[in-house]
């Protein structure tokens, strides 16, 4: 009989109760190996450079932008990413997915189901919080960086096309100048600067 090969897991730092209850649920697992835990953010990169575990748990609230999990995915594609926020709703569950993130889970989410999201998402398998059926965060829950608005993200699928300004705002039935302000507020959010580092950053 075949050994089956254990999934190997990086674990990315978190608040210190919930990394310990991470860690310790992980561990008990036989089938989950972690190759680094309490990795800071901006060591992730390298970290799933060196190590390239099947899967890594990213903490939300460590993110600067929504880009840092497109960023992960693009460079390090064969790394199924996991992040865990406080009680994301629809829109950030959404959104993380968009970017790359094979699953979005609250950080209360009960141990087996965070395991259970572990091993579908080794498979590829996306899973998304029970929030996102229909649940909202309330305001001071979310922890993490600026999320684009419903508008910003019709905004920004218009600009992936390469839509002008003004092609966007007839689209949108929106006046030029508000089309500017979205730009604007999408650039800022997912730390980039021009048309060019935002079709190199949503590219797949």
């Amino acid at each position: 009989m075949v050994a089956r090969r254990s999934i190997t897991v990086a674990l990315a730092r978190f608040e210190d109760l919930v990394a310990r209850g991470l860690r310790a649920f992980v561990e008990d697992d036989e089938h989950l190996e972690i190759v680094a835990a309490d990795v800071e953010q901006h060591d992730l990169d390298g970290v799933l450079r060196v190590h390239r575990p099947r899967v890594a748990i990213v903490n939300f609230g460590g993110l600067r932008s929504p880009a840092d999990v497109r960023r992960l995915h693009t460079a390090h594609p064969d790394t199924r990413l996991v992040v865990l926020a406080n009680r994301p709703g629809p829109a950030e569950a959404n959104q993380m997915l968009a970017f790359g993130a094979t699953a979005c889970l609250s950080k209360d989410t009960q141990a087996r189901d965070v395991l259970n999201a572990i091993h579908l998402a080794s498979r590829g398998l996306q899973v998304l919080p029970r929030s996102a059926a229909g649940g909202t965060a309330t305001a001071g829950e979310q922890v993490g960086p600026d999320l684009l608005t419903p508008r910003e993200a019709d905004v920004l699928e218009h600009l992936q096309r390469g839509a002008s300004n003004a092609e966007i705002a007839l689209a949108l039935h929106v006046g030029v100048e508000t089309v500017r302000t979205h730009r604007r507020n999408i650039y800022r959010k997912l730390g980039v600067r021009t048309r060019r580092e935002l079709a190199g950053l949503t590219s797949r």
